[in-house]
């Protein structure tokens, strides 16, 4: 099996504001179609299914970095970037929310008179995927949101969520093709949810016996899950402390996209002149891309990007956000006909910042320094959140309108 993980993931109601939005399927399309150039098909649904690269992935949008808001805007957001260059890119989003779960098999259909993939397979997949994380797990969360993520070669994964009313939390589910060999037998690659305890577990190996009993007696399919392994535990807290994240990464981060000396480097005089800031955001974007599964142990780093809308740990830099958008989505579009250059120099600050680790000893006591600049310093950046735009320190005139 691959990775699998728990989370808690506190219920957040509300919408995500319009000018959040637009930009997270700009980012997440161009993020996306960074990782299929490089990796191809197969490792971005291998990445999607790994619950951890997901919040970080989320994060790294400017959603809330702890909260379960993240599966409904992330998907949302994908959903409307990929599928308009599907047919280009040869990856389709399906599913969703509420009556949009619902959808799922006509979609599918439809998509396979369009690309010759086994329809009637796919949608059996889609079904089974949801009626076992909502029927033979009992674990106490009903699915809200199904999203089926699917390939013009018939590849596919699967990211539903489900919510528990009586606690107040979440829990994400994951699936990946490739790694499902028994729909009744542990097929998830992941799932998210805060830890119960003991649970109905029909999929578990031990449960043979008991699956042939329901089978006998009630006539009706019965499945497995699987065991835990990789983790996120996320508080109900809004706000970000230093316990949340790697500050030895954070802080080669920070000091890579401050280091004067990364001008000698003669691939990244390509992405140069952008800034301090943005280089910071760029950096974590790089690694979204291009890191390894142990780089997305503490999601709440990649929050340090482009912060959060609901303002923690800081606002979102809509400025930053859009200088780091038309950079990647140029790189992109170069890469497509032949010119790396600029992709390269954007894989080479993920390397640069994992160099940089190395030797990098972080001060603790500077972490809530660091959030302080960020939010004194937001207005520079067209910083906003949902609850409004953020504003100079008193006395201090804004000179960035």
């Amino acid at each position: 099996m691959r990775r699998s993980g728990t989370a808690d993931l506190p219920l957040h109601g509300g919408k995500v504001p319009y000018w959040l939005a637009k930009r997270m399927a700009e980012l997440g399309q161009a993020i996306v179609e960074s990782i299929v150039t490089e990796y191809g098909k197969t490792e971005f649904l291998s990445k999607i299914s790994d619950p951890l690269w997901f919040q970080s992935f989320g994060c790294v949008l400017g959603m809330d970095w702890h909260s379960s808001g993240i599966t409904t805007s992330v998907m949302g957001a994908l959903k409307k970037s990929l599928n308009p260059i599907a047919s280009d890119l040869g990856i389709y989003v399906c599913g969703g929310r509420g009556k949009h779960s619902r959808q799922t098999p006509a979609e599918l259909l439809a998509l396979a008179d369009k690309t010759g993939i086994n329809g009637d397979d796919m949608v059996h997949h889609s079904k089974l995927s949801a009626k076992v994380d909502n029927t033979a797990i009992q674990d106490g969360f009903q699915l809200y949101l199904h999203s089926f993520i699917v390939t013009d070669e018939g590849e596919w994964a699967v990211v539903q969520q489900g919510m528990n009313n009586t606690n107040g939390m979440a829990r994400r589910y994951h699936w990946h093709s490739k790694n499902v060999r028994s729909f009744i037998e542990e097929p998830h690659t992941g799932v998210c949810g805060i830890n119960k305890g003991l649970i109905l577990n029909l999929t578990s190996k031990s449960a043979d016996k008991t699956r042939e009993g329901i089978m006998e007696i009630g006539k009706e399919d019965s499945f497995k899950m699987m065991q835990e392994a990789r983790k996120i535990i996320m508080p109900r807290r809004h706000h970000v402390k230093k316990e949340d994240v790697n500050l030895k990464r954070l802080g080669s981060v920070l000091a890579l996209a401050n280091d004067p000396d990364i001008k000698t480097f003669d691939d990244l005089l390509l992405i140069n002149g952008l800034g301090p800031r943005t280089l910071q955001s760029l950096t974590l974007v790089s690694e979204v891309i291009h890191g390894t599964p142990s780089r997305f142990q503490d999601p709440a780093r990649f929050s340090f990007a482009h912060g959060g809308k609901d303002g923690h740990p800081f606002p979102v830099p809509t400025r930053i956000y859009d200088e780091t958008i038309s950079t990647l989505k140029h790189a992109v579009e170069k890469s497509k006909i032949g010119n790396s250059d600029k992709q390269n120099a954007i894989k080479k600050l993920h390397f640069l910042a994992q160099k940089a680790e190395k030797d990098f000893k972080p001060d603790e006591s500077r972490f809530d320094k660091i959030i302080e600049k960020e939010r004194q310093d937001s207005y520079k950046y067209g910083g906003r959140s949902v609850f409004g735009k953020s504003l100079p320190p008193k006395g201090q005139l804004d000179l960035f309108q």
